[in-house]
This record gives structure tokens, sequence and C-alpha cells, in this order.
């Protein structure tokens, strides 16, 4: 059964920085969407960006520009580089895995979701 765990949260100011990473585990099959999300008290899940199989990524507008994802292959890892930290990009951060050949970050229904990681950004 896949599993996938999230950590790399913690505190930051503004204008700081921070890599999420994600591992999938309990799987043979490396060809999966992952995704992450996140979640602030008080609001609903929000979708940030996701990546295939084929190494395609795409960016909700809402941090397009600051952050970037990715995927080691050879560690079943997925990133979340998250650069010019907000005090409003604090939440708790999920990542998310399934085997949709269609990958988008616009849904929530993902089969896999890890237990999510604290970011907290003050001014």
């Amino acid at each position: 059964e896949a599993q996938v765990v999230a950590s790399g949260g913690g505190s930051v100011s503004d204008g700081g920085s921070l890599t999420l990473s994600c591992r999938l585990t309990g799987s043979e099959y490396n060809s999966f969407c992952m995704a992450w999300f996140r979640q602030a008290p008080g609001k609903e899940r929000e979708g940030l960006a996701s990546f295939d199989e084929k190494g395609m990524s795409s960016y909700s507008d809402s941090i397009k520009g600051r952050f970037t994802i990715s995927k080691d292959r050879t560690k079943n890892t997925l990133y979340l580089q998250m650069n010019s930290l907000k005090p409003e990009d604090t939440a708790i951060y999920y990542c998310a895995a399934d085997l949709w050949v269609q990958c988008t970050w616009s849904r929530a229904d993902f089969a896999t979701w890890g237990q999510g990681t604290q970011v907290t950004v003050s001014s």
C-alpha cells in the first residue's frame, strides 16, 4: 500500500525560504501523480502544485513564481522549494499521490495523503 510522508516544515521570517519533502513508499510504481496542498486555519484545503510521471509541473496562481515543485525519482521523493515566503503562506502543508494520468492539483480526491507538516511565516 502506497504511503507518503511529508517533512521539512518549520518557522521562518517574512521573505524566508523552506524546502518541503514528501517520500513515497510502499509502492513498486514510480508513475504517480503527486501534488502539494495546504490548509490554513479556518480555510479550505488549497491545491498548490502537481508533478506528473513525465516530469511536467503545474502551479496555482497563488504560488506561481515563488514555489517550485520537483521530484527525485531515484529517491521517490517530491519536493516543494518555497521562496519569498509571506505570513499568508502559514498553513499545514500536505502532499498527496495517485495513479492519475491526468495529473492536477485542482482536485483533492487523491487516494493517498501524507500527515502534513506545519509551515509558519512570521512578519
